[in-house]
């Protein structure tokens, strides 16, 4: 049997573009209404913060970018009220030389940590969807271009 974790679940892709590329495209709050489906047509509501609309149930959910470019890391505050935001979603993007891949590639990872209280059948969600979302992402830059 495979170990499942209760806490936290990762997706990860390898992309066809420059780390710094990935990176800028994933920490712009807006772009990421791109291919977030927990919360698509986003719009800017305040400094850093977005709100957006679940494909699944079209209830809203707020947003906080906290970008960390020296680290390619973007940390997501996410949760259905401004007073609400907890750190539940981390963005990493790993250069290609850090895995001694391709240059011109990158990884991007989503890790997604689980907040008590959350039901099984939505944790299974969160994970399917980050598990799509990554394929999301690669399209947009490989195809469409972060630009």
């Amino acid at each position: 049997m495979l170990f499942e974790d209760q806490y936290c679940h990762t997706a990860s892709i390898s992309v066809r573009t420059p780390a710094q590329t990935a990176f800028e495209y994933l920490a712009d709050g807006l772009r990421q209404g791109e291919w977030t489906l927990g919360a698509i047509r986003r719009r800017k509501v305040g400094d850093a913060l977005f709100v957006g609309t679940s494909m699944f149930d079209e209830r809203e959910a707020y947003v906080r970018i906290l970008p960390a470019p020296e680290h390619l890391l973007v940390t997501c505050w996410v949760g259905p009220a401004p007073e609400k935001l907890i750190p539940r979603i981390w963005i990493r993007v790993v250069p290609a030389e850090h895995l001694e891949r391709p240059a011109e590639t990158c990884v991007v990872t989503l890790v997604a940590w689980r907040p008590t209280g959350q039901s099984d059948d939505s944790w299974r969600l969160t994970r399917v969807t980050h598990e799509a979302e990554v394929f999301l992402i690669r399209g947009y830059l490989e195809r469409r271009g972060a630009a």
